[in-house]
């Protein structure tokens, strides 16, 4: 059952990994938290590859020995291939940092995130699946004191709290709503990506490799390793030279850029290609603001940078972490104004 408008501290807007973090986190507190979610779990997401300090806030969210006994490839280094193949000395992280946390892992999605949210759940939050948050809800005096949602199980709701995190990733809820979003146009990048059953793999330590593999005019493939014999591989590239207008074609487009880099050409080469394949574009942006009055953002919905290195989880997990930490303390002072949260959005 849905609990009372007045028995929320905080409502959290997307179950994703910032989402959750901060719905984990806030809740371990003992703070009474509400996330919403527009679609159900397990559901599938891009961005698979861990950045070594994911490491701790997963610490935090005691997850480390879930991921290590996951099965999920372990990720030891980044490589990067020229277009004829040849490819750099891998980036190994031990080398560079003596710490547990150089091992890091290549991850399905849906059961990476499906496990924090898990962790949330766990530590008392409680969870709307299938549920759009439609409107930010305004006092008299504008702050901002809840969302009107739509339900699957309890149609419309008006679901009210002091603060409210969203965490929409790049639905960007607030963002789009109040007009914050700026894009950058130098990264104004479209992506095309799908998934290979039975391509091959680098040897040893390379095995769990991400490599970016590059394409000429400011385009790259990425090429990332995944359970169950699976690869997901995609560009990156910008929309004019990858729909240059001899092809709408996503199947034909694929298979023209593979043969423009030997490495990735000679990987896939044993594999078949097992999902469909999905686009998207307008990558980078950054929003005016990261709070108001009553409403903090975090992760995708603060801002997303090109896909590059895998910052996206990385930075979806420490906003998480950061936003509980001051949202718990803003709770504790009775002021959850837009003040408590500006080093936040300068820090991130």
């Amino acid at each position: 059952m849905i609990a009372t408008a007045q028995e929320y501290d905080v409502i959290v807007v997307g179950a994703g990994p910032a989402g959750a973090t901060a719905a984990a986190i806030l809740a371990k507190k003992g703070r009474k938290v509400l996330v919403v979610e527009k679609e159900k779990f397990p559901r599938y997401h891009v961005g698979e590859s861990l950045m070594p300090y994911c490491y701790f806030p997963l610490e935090r969210l005691g997850l480390v020995e879930k991921l290590q006994n996951s099965g999920a490839p372990k990720k030891y280094c980044v490589q990067f291939v020229r277009q004829n193949g040849s490819v750099s000395e891998p980036f190994y992280f031990f080398q560079h940092a003596d710490h547990p946390s150089s091992t890091t892992w290549q991850v399905w999605r849906a059961d990476f995130d499906t496990m924090i949210l898990d962790k949330a759940r766990e530590n008392g939050a409680q969870v709307m699946e299938e549920t759009k948050a439609k409107a930010l809800l305004n006092d008299d005096d504008g702050r901002i004191s809840g969302i009107r949602v739509e339900s699957k199980d309890c149609g419309s709701l008006e679901l009210r709290s002091p603060l409210v995190i969203d965490a929409s990733g790049r639905d960007n809820f607030a963002a789009i709503r109040e007009r914050w979003m700026n894009r950058d146009p130098k990264l104004n990048k479209i992506a095309l990506w799908t998934y290979f059953k039975g391509a091959a793999r680098d040897p040893g330590l390379d095995e769990g490799a991400t490599t970016v593999a590059y394409l000429p005019e400011k385009g790259w493939f990425w090429y990332i390793p995944l359970s169950g014999d699976v690869v997901s591989v995609g560009i990156v590239a910008e929309r004019d030279y990858l729909f240059d207008g001899s092809t709408k074609d996503h199947a034909e487009i694929f298979a023209r850029e593979v043969k423009k880099n030997a490495w990735i050409e000679e990987h896939l080469a044993p594999g078949e290609r097992c999902d469909e394949f999905r686009v998207t574009g307008e990558y980078s942006y950054r929003n005016r603001y990261s709070s108001v009055d009553g409403l903090v953002l975090a992760g995708d919905a603060l801002g997303f940078l090109d896909p590059v290195f895998s910052t996206g989880v990385f930075l979806a997990l420490r906003s998480g972490e950061l936003v509980a930490d001051l949202a718990h303390q803003a709770l504790a002072a009775g002021d959850v104004s837009e003040a408590r949260f500006i080093e936040y959005g300068r820090s991130m």
